[in-house]
């Protein structure tokens, strides 16, 4: 799920996101670092893309090609839980009695 860098709402919306579009609740743009799956306080220019132009203004639109947002911790958690019931599943079948 998708949220704002601002307000923190949950947005219903599908990517790829316009480089114009804002939130409906709270109208902040949503194509900016804040929202962005590479953005990182400690990293070089805020950024964790090597090859990004540094942008100034971290909450403001921007014409960044490898904008991806980001998604939210749950999603996150819901991945790695995937990732560790496949991998139970993978165990049990390699020691499987036949």
């Amino acid at each position: 799920m998708m949220r704002c860098h601002a307000c923190s709402k949950e947005l219903d919306i599908i990517p790829p996101i316009g480089r114009r579009e804002v939130c409906v609740f709270c109208g902040s743009d949503l194509h900016c670092c804040l929202n962005c799956n590479f953005y990182k306080m400690d990293a070089y220019n805020d950024c964790r893309e090597p090859q990004a132009a540094r942008v100034v203004e971290k909450r403001q639109s921007n014409f960044c090609d490898y904008f991806t947002f980001k998604s939210s911790p749950q999603d996150n958690q819901k991945k790695a839980d995937e990732k560790i019931e496949d991998a139970k599943m993978k165990l049990e079948a390699l020691f499987k009695k036949i």
